[in-house]
């Protein structure tokens, strides 16, 4: 999600001592009905979660905290481990922005800050990583017009193999910016050929109401990268790096795949007072999760 999520040095090295297991179960999981690929041959389940407990499932996702992984929107929230913020009900994972009714010190491996704001994020970091594939999440994001909530279903390399973003690469399947309601926003971040740091796709990827549940797919292959919103095809990208790296690079790597509710920045700016200031709770939903290799 842009530069102020890449994985701090910080947290590289505390994350680094996850086991790197390819499933995070042994049994066969099952994404439902069969899929198939352009050749006509099927797509094989790698992971699924439907959400279907009263809790988050931690053998297969780790919440991501502030205080952890460095990672945060802006000094605006703190990412901690809290119902409030992460829980599992009537079948959806549930991601929340809120106010605490005091400010906080928000703990950071590099430096700490104070604010009166949370937000939920997990990643299936050291329970499931994968290289090519098709992923589909059935999410929800929140039902706010007003500038400063950012939501985003997002994949982001294990290991910074060509350097630190945007080098490393970055999938972006679907972001949502309260600030232009009527879209979502796929992303590919690398360097790519004519591009300084980052390939953005797709402007109109236009969903009729995504406050209501809608199917957000990408299938990543040596050569390409496409992305849908429901039926709609969004992007459709030559992987195609510039300088020295030859394609498939950097999307040759196992990615991890991320589910996040925070608050946004620079033209999506989270704003706690005046006329036009954010509302909250803001709140994602995800329906299922759903993975082939």
């Amino acid at each position: 999600m842009k530069r102020r999520f890449q994985l701090l040095l910080a947290a590289i090295v505390v994350l680094a001592l996850a086991p790197a297991v390819e499933s995070a179960s042994a049994a066969s999981p099952d994404c439902g009905p069969t899929v198939k690929k352009p050749n006509g041959t099927s797509w094989k389940c790698t992971f699924v979660d439907d959400f279907t407990g009263s809790s988050l499932n931690r053998n297969k996702w780790v919440v991501q905290r502030t205080a952890v992984s460095g990672h945060s929107g802006n000094k605006a929230d703190c990412w901690v481990d809290n119902p409030n913020n992460i829980s599992v009900a009537s079948g959806t994972l549930r991601l929340t922005s809120r106010k605490e009714s005091q400010r906080f010190t928000c703990n950071h491996p590099l430096r700490t800050y104070t604010t009166q704001y949370t937000s939920g994020s997990v990643s299936t970091w050291g329970k499931f990583q994968q290289t090519y594939g098709r992923w589909q999440i059935r999410a929800k994001f929140p039902n706010i017009r007003e500038t400063g909530s950012q939501s985003a279903l997002w994949l982001y390399p294990r290991d910074q193999a060509y350097g630190d973003w945007p080098r490393s690469g970055e999938i972006d399947i679907a972001e949502f910016f309260t600030r232009v309601p009527d879209r979502v926003y796929p992303k590919i971040h690398y360097r790519a050929q004519g591009k300084a740091n980052r390939t953005l796709t797709n402007k109109k990827c236009f969903v009729a109401d995504p406050s209501s549940f809608h199917t957000y797919t990408a299938e990543w292959t040596s050569s390409t990268i496409k992305i849908w919103a429901d039926s709609t095809l969004c992007v459709n990208h030559v992987i195609s790096p510039s300088g020295r790296m030859a394609a498939p690079a950097p999307f040759d790597q196992p990615f991890v795949t991320y589910l996040t509710q925070t608050l946004g920045v620079g033209q999506n700016r989270f704003r706690d007072v005046g006329r036009n200031k954010t509302p909250l709770p803001a709140r994602t939903e995800i329906d299922y999760v759903r993975v082939w290799s």
